[in-house]
């Protein structure tokens, strides 16, 4: 019984591998990507610390800037500092809008730091651009989404550009290459009472 079941298994992964080899000989362009990491759930910061850890390993620079974030030391921040070579993280943000409180000021740093991402976007140097929480920023009107649209569109064709944040506009999503929606299914800060803790959220 049991050798037939492993003889079994194996003819179907045979197939299986088979047809994935015939997938995989159409897939055949290689372009930079815009992605988006949008949606309630915790980890689309995360995601995008991570594809920026995978490209420093195969010797890309990368660019981050932090729209929203940078009133607090991450520990992000801490390793990529060791690598000023491959990247270059940049907390631009003055903490949460409702923190903040000055409108005015928020939209006049969520320029500075759309700035910053464009610098990045057009240079050469930089295989993969990050503006991480810039879909907040967008959602309260502090940047023209149009502006991003055309900047993304406008984008070397081999660069890399990751926008993380909740909301992400329509027109954004409908733009990128590939887009993860994060859903929340539990969260220790609402049902545990659980603060923010050095290691999971910063």
């Amino acid at each position: 019984m049991t050798q037939r079941t492993d003889d079994e298994h194996n003819a179907k992964m045979k197939k299986v591998q088979a047809a994935q080899a015939k997938k995989l000989a159409t897939k055949t362009v290689e372009k930079g990507l815009v992605i988006v990491h949008t949606g309630p759930g915790k980890g689309k910061t995360s995601a995008a610390l991570g594809m920026a850890v995978r490209a420093i390993g195969h010797g890309m620079k990368v660019g981050m800037v932090q729209f929203v974030k940078g009133a607090m030391a991450t520990g992000e921040k801490a390793v990529f500092d060791r690598f000023p070579d491959l990247i270059e993280f940049k907390p631009m943000g003055e903490g949460f809008t409702w923190d903040t409180q000055d409108r005015a000021r928020d939209i006049a740093v969520a320029r500075e730091a759309w700035e910053e991402v464009k610098r990045m976007i057009a240079d050469p140097g930089y295989a993969m651009v990050i503006a991480d929480e810039l879909n907040i920023v967008l959602r309260y009107d502090y940047l023209p989404t149009d502006e991003v649209l055309a900047a993304l569109a406008a984008k070397p064709a081999m660069k890399h550009v990751i926008v993380t944040g909740r909301n992400a506009p329509q027109a954004l999503i409908d733009a990128a290459d590939l887009v993860t929606e994060m859903a929340q299914v539990k969260h220790p800060f609402r049902e545990q009472n659980v603060k923010a803790q050095a290691g999971i959220e910063f």
